[in-house]
């Protein structure tokens, strides 16, 4: 069989959310399956590390597809001329986005439905794209696969999918975030946060991932209960429209880090005194597990997918309440036994997810989709 893979988020210089979910569960899945030929498809010069194998066939289709207009033409022309040209068996797009002019099987990854909850989060042109054809692309895929229960809960009665097209395959987590010694603490304080103990936030400097309530409870740790942390927030805005205000008080208390690679964020987050994750919308919730591999006690908000990928092993608030967020995080960075806790209850949580489970569960659902593709 001959599949096609659309992998235009596995770039070298910036592997984020939907990049990484395609790096760990594709690489699995074509070194367990060496009996099939895959075709990947880039929408700019690719780097060979990303060529898994000698039975992968990468290919660059025209145009780069980073705008609205683009995507049209990338998946609705390029991909379904390519998929004809390459006489692909089927096609496995793990951002979601499907062709929506070919009769070839399709597999759709479909993280979360953020846009369809809160509009405002998007620039105008994205909503209106994402709004128009992501019902379409739910209807198109011959079958679906998303990171949790929530939201496959979430596609049903949005989209009004029937469940059984619909498969959750729960991201997993690196062994590379596992807890630092404790000679690295100090380093970490020192390169992150001028040697003091910080509280940790990592992800794109989204809406949806509520930091500007955070930057207000922070304030407010700082200014009533005088704690000695910083903030130090590691991510890039997602669009230009969204930054951030800073209390011009907190300007030498909030680090900024930009965008880190694997063996710098794992560093980060192993110093941190807990990780701050209090996202009002979220499909899934990779950082929580990474730091609760570090050994790195989380608080997290109680909404969407959080509590389920958190458990009993997380501190929860309110992500709306700004008080809330304020008054869970003094409780964790001020109780050591509460830390102690959740570090514990964090490690062994994390062993619950791994990216070979996610591969197997993605390959699993895409044999379901090839058993059925002629009904």
């Amino acid at each position: 069989m001959r599949i096609a893979v659309n992998t235009r988020f596995l770039l070298s210089h910036k592997m984020e959310g939907f990049g990484w979910f395609t790096y760990e569960t594709i690489s699995r899945i074509v070194t367990n399956h060496p009996e099939h030929e895959f075709v990947f498809f880039f929408d700019r010069p690719f780097d060979e590390k990303f060529v898994f194998g000698d039975h992968v066939t990468p290919v660059v289709l025209q145009p780069p597809a980073r705008h609205p207009l683009l995507f049209k033409i990338w998946f609705n022309y390029s991909v379904t001329r390519a998929l004809k040209k390459y006489h692909c068996d089927a096609f496995i797009s793990p951002d979601g986005y499907l062709s929506l002019r070919t009769k070839t099987p399709q597999l759709a990854v479909i993280h979360d439905l953020n846009f369809e909850h809160n509009p405002e989060d998007l620039p105008r042109p994205m909503l209106n794209y994402l709004k128009h054809h992501f019902p379409l692309f739910a209807k198109q895929a011959k079958r679906i696969c998303t990171v949790s229960a929530y939201s496959k809960r979430d596609l049903i009665k949005t989209y009004g999918i029937d469940e059984a097209k619909i498969d959750v395959t729960h991201n997993g987590v690196s062994p590379t975030f596992r807890p630092l010694q404790q000679n690295e603490l100090a380093g970490a304080r020192k390169k992150f946060s001028d040697g003091q103990p910080y509280i940790f936030f990592v992800g794109a400097i989204h809406k949806r991932k509520n930091l500007q309530r955070l930057i207000k409870a922070f304030e407010t740790l700082k200014n009533i209960y005088g704690i000695p942390h910083n903030l130090v927030i590691a991510g890039e805005s997602m669009w230009n429209s969204q930054q951030l205000e800073l209390p011009e008080n907190l300007q030498n208390a909030i680090f900024f880090t930009g965008h880190l690679d694997t063996d710098s964020l794992r560093f980060a987050m192993g110093g941190a005194t807990c990780l701050a994750f209090v996202s009002y919308f979220e499909g899934f919730g990779i950082p929580i597990l990474e730091a609760m591999g570090s050994g790195v006690p989380v608080l997290a908000g109680n909404k969407t997918s959080l509590p389920e990928v958190g458990g009993s092993a997380a501190l929860y608030c309110d992500p709306f309440s700004t008080d809330d967020i304020a008054t869970q995080l003094y409780n964790l960075v001020s109780n050591e036994a509460l830390r102690s806790s959740l570090r514990k209850k964090g490690l062994e949580r994390a062993k619950l997810f791994s990216w070979d489970h996610t591969a197997d569960a993605l390959w699993s659902s895409f044999e379901k989709m090839m058993a059925t593709k002629d009904q």
